[in-house]
């Protein structure tokens, strides 16, 4: 076996490494034998000359193998997750968890704290008092067993080498690099003992992925690799070029995911994707046979109050109050400052600037700019009008939550600066953009721009789009 510094120095000069060759990277980084150092140079190696598709396969396999493994032997229905690459006004996880709960799937979601424009699970969760986002391993299983869902931050046993990595991978400019972000979103998702997987890869102005084919790229990059380590799982491309909810900010976004659960929003742009979401997880673990089918079983789910009684069990479980879904007004914070936008001028919304919303947000102390930053959950914007919609002296853009009026006037100029009036286009963007599935799995496709996912077939395009993709993916890597 070849030093530490050989290893990095071999990477550096674009070799590959074999599975071995990073497995001893790998552990070193778990028991320190790389100091930080070391490990920010074999993380900018690899960002600037790449990883093959063996090299990420590897570097994901011995970054789960890094920790522990949860195995779920005693659950009578099959363990399942999502996973999103970031968004604004994206709460899908705070419905999903619960709706495949009340489909007989069990949830063990590790999710994550936002940083940047995009906002995070766990900051969302926190916005409730008592929730115990991190409750230990044995409490998760507990309450996953109970409940059919826990919705938590990893467990420094789940993957430590990613908590590392990541660490030192965000002080040294080394995130966006393709077989990085792979091995560490699928490193926890295979530790936590899943049986299938879906992937929300974002795609637009909010997302971290701007443009179809950084995300193609991105999403065939994750099934081929979740695939490589056994994992079944399929990719959906989402719209990200306007909020998904009418609300962006953590605990409106609580409040935004509740209205949806107790079946008041089953009409918008939240409901759609998440349903898109939810119904392949269904479908590939026997949950459901059919679309159709799937279809059915969330939208009795909702509608029964099922899904929102198992998310109100968990809030519960894991030290929340017992009556949130009842009585949200009397546990979520509330700002000092909360009122609407309006538009300098009447007309249709056009365009919106989806990253500059997220970072109105940020300003307004509801997001991160450093990682140890403390956030208000209260603020944020409520009521947010989409693309398509008329705005003028009736219809404000939205409802700016602030601590302080100069904060809601800063707010409040950076929204009008980030809308755009005008005549809509011939086409506008669908929420689901294009569905991936496993190169080998022959039910997946790739929407057509206008397709909306109600009108698809998965039957009518084989897995040729797909292997393309990931060939793409692979060569690039």
């Amino acid at each position: 076996m070849l030093s530490t510094v050989e290893l990095i120095e071999r990477k550096r000069d674009g070799l590959e490494l074999d599975a071995d060759s990073i497995g001893h990277l790998v552990a070193g980084i778990v028991d320190g034998r790389l100091c930080d150092a070391q490990i920010g140079a074999l993380a900018m190696a690899i960002v600037l000359r790449g990883m093959t598709a063996a090299e990420t396969h590897a570097l994901t396999r011995a970054m789960r193998d890094s920790g522990r493994h949860l195995t779920w032997p005693d659950l009578p229905g099959p363990v399942l997750d999502k996973h999103s690459t970031g968004g604004v006004g994206d709460c899908v996880s705070l419905v999903l968890a619960p709706l495949i709960a009340a489909c007989g799937g069990y949830v063990p979601m590790i999710s994550g704290r936002g940083l940047g424009h995009t906002g995070g699970t766990l900051d969302k969760l926190a916005a409730i008092p008592g929730y115990r986002s991190h409750p230990g391993l044995d409490q998760m299983r507990a309450c996953v067993r109970a409940t059919g869902l826990a919705i938590v931050g990893a467990d420094a046993g789940l993957a430590p080498a990613d908590a590392r990595l990541y660490a030192i991978r965000d002080i040294t400019a080394t995130v966006e690099c393709l077989p990085l972000i792979v091995s560490s979103i699928l490193a926890k998702k295979l530790a936590a003992g899943l049986d299938a997987l879906v992937l929300d890869v974002k795609c637009g102005t909010g997302a971290g992925c701007r443009t179809l084919e950084q995300a193609e790229r991105l999403a065939s990059a994750l099934l081929a690799t979740a695939r490589a380590c056994g994992l079944a799982s399929r990719a959906l491309i989402t719209d990200m070029n306007q909020p998904l909810a009418d609300a962006v900010g953590n605990g409106l976004e609580v409040q935004a995911a509740l209205r949806l659960l107790t079946g008041s929003a089953t009409d918008s742009r939240l409901w759609t994707v998440t349903q898109a979401l939810a119904e392949p997880l269904l479908m590939t673990t026997g949950l459901a046979a059919d679309r159709s089918a799937a279809s059915t079983r969330l939208h009795q789910a909702l509608a029964s109050g099922a899904a929102a009684e198992r998310f109100a069990a968990m809030v519960a479980t894991l030290g929340g109050p017992n009556d949130l879904i009842d009585h949200p007004e009397r546990h979520l914070p509330a700002a000092p400052i909360q009122a609407p936008v309006f538009a300098h001028g009447s007309g249709r919304i056009r365009a919106i600037d989806t990253r500059a919303v997220g970072r109105i947000v940020v300003a307004l102390g509801g997001g991160r700019q450093r990682p140890d930053q403390d956030i208000d959950p209260s603020v944020g914007l409520s009521a947010v009008l989409p693309i398509g919609a008329e705005t003028g002296p009736d219809r404000p853009l939205a409802i700016v939550h602030a601590r302080s009026l100069a904060d809601w006037q800063r707010a409040a100029e950076a929204l009008r600066a980030a809308t755009t009036l005008g005549p809509m286009p011939a086409r506008p963007d669908p929420e689901i953009i294009a569905i991936l599935a496993d190169p080998h799995d022959r039910s997946g496709r790739r929407a057509t721009p206008d397709a909306g996912i109600a009108r698809a077939d998965a039957s009518d395009i084989g897995a040729d789009v797909v292997t393309a993709a990931t060939a793409n993916a692979a060569d690039a890597a």
